[in-house]
């Protein structure tokens, strides 16, 4: 009977000691390391998630966490092949970023299969939380529908009623146009045409001419990245804005706008789900994480978003304890309030829309810059709810009607 016993304890103690290892979380970061997105994810990306990692306070907890991050080129196969190695060998619980539509669409639908999470800080298609909506994923920053909902209807509103789009040519920039054209109509607006340029594009000078005949009081960039700050820099060697068209930047990153410098971006607005000098807290994330990157720069709302979703994930794990459940840590993230110092209060919906506010941002005039990275001030606040799509449009099919 002794025996018995011993040997009971002895497994309670086993299966203890088994149970707190298993208190490791792995977390992948997968992103545009050296593409047209680098500098609004990439090497941020890691950072912003390492931030996270620190600030959840679960390795003083006795949590091992660790973190990895790959470059999917903004190739479909190799961000779906990577997402699946990263699974099939134990390397991520969890995959973030990911900054291409076509990319994240893929992995979406293996992280469903393998029943881990997906928390998309970078990539925009609305498609995310409507016909691809999966209970594995959350959308987390913003996507083409809250750009559409901030840029698009601002400007028509403005009286910029006559449209035409330069699109990036992949499951993005279509997405966008898509998403704007809706808007435009429906705050009476008109599109005249779209031309497509592929991504990474060095030269829009076919595109910026076909937009400049048609007459169209916006032109309207659905790219974003470099390809973006390329259209604006060859748009000024074209005269455009000189001859009266206005350009819209739908998707458009703080990083853009250093990268382009005042003198070029001055006056044009942009949606963003986060800006380093909105407040005290942001203004105390932003230092924090220019701090660590190399060049100082002032993070994105990509990497912003990182960080945002990883700190809800960890608590999630936290209060849940270790599971491989991916749908189970989900549900519940989507049960509890979210709130960080980079992007406030909000929560997320039962299709994996994360809700907060978006800021409609206009970049300033040189004179008007006091400081470094001083690039913008908010012209319009647009809560959450005005902000994304009603969750009664959504077709996603986990929205109980």
């Amino acid at each position: 009977m002794k025996h018995l016993v011993a040997g009971a304890a002895l497994g309670l103690m086993l299966t203890g000691a088994a149970f707190a290892q298993e208190k490791v979380v792995n977390v992948g970061v997968l992103t545009d390391m050296s593409g047209p997105y680098a500098d609004v994810g990439g090497a941020g990306s890691t950072v912003a998630a390492q931030m996270a990692i620190d600030d959840s306070g679960l390795i003083a907890k006795g949590w091992k966490i660790n973190l990895i991050s790959a470059d999917h080129q903004n190739k479909v196969d190799v961000g779906s092949n990577l997402a699946r190695e990263w699974i099939d060998q134990g390397k991520a619980d969890v995959i973030l970023d990911s900054l291409n539509s076509g990319v994240a669409l893929a992995v979406n639908q293996i992280v469903k299969e393998k029943n881990k999470v997906f928390l998309v800080s970078g990539a925009a298609s609305s498609d995310l939380t409507g016909k691809s909506c999966s209970p594995n994923t959350i959308h987390w920053t913003y996507d083409t529908f809250s750009q559409a909902n901030g840029t698009g209807k601002a400007l028509t509103k403005a009286g910029g009623d006559s449209w035409y789009f330069i699109t990036a040519d992949y499951a993005f920039g279509k997405a966008l146009e898509r998403d704007t054209t809706a808007v435009v109509k429906a705050t009476g607006g008109k599109v005249l045409g779209d031309v497509m340029a592929p991504l990474n594009n060095a030269d829009f000078s076919s595109q910026l001419l076909q937009a400049q005949a048609s007459k169209a009081k916006v032109i309207g960039l659905a790219n974003a990245g470099a390809d973006t700050a390329n259209a604006i820099k060859q748009a000024a060697e074209f005269g455009i804005t000189q001859g009266g068209q206005n350009l819209a930047a739908l998707l458009m990153f703080i990083t853009d706008v250093h990268a382009l410098g005042l003198q070029a971006a001055q006056g044009l607005d942009f949606t963003t789900a986060y800006y380093w000098d909105l407040n005290d807290k942001t203004r105390d994330f932003g230092n924090r994480f220019a701090q660590k990157m190399k060049n100082g720069a002032k993070p994105s709302m990509v990497q912003a978003g990182v960080y945002s979703a990883l700190i809800h994930y960890l608590k999630a794990v936290e209060a849940l304890g270790p599971t491989g459940d991916g749908a189970a840590i989900v549900s519940t993230m989507k049960s509890m309030p979210t709130e960080d110092e980079a992007m406030g209060k909000g929560y997320i919906r039962q299709d994996g829309r994360k809700i907060h506010p978006m800021y409609l941002l206009q970049v300033k005039k040189p004179s008007e810059s006091k400081y470094p990275w001083d690039y913008a001030k908010v012209v319009l606040t647009l809560p959450g709810e005005e902000a994304f799509r009603p969750l009664a449009q959504s077709e996603c099919p986990l929205v109980k009607k």
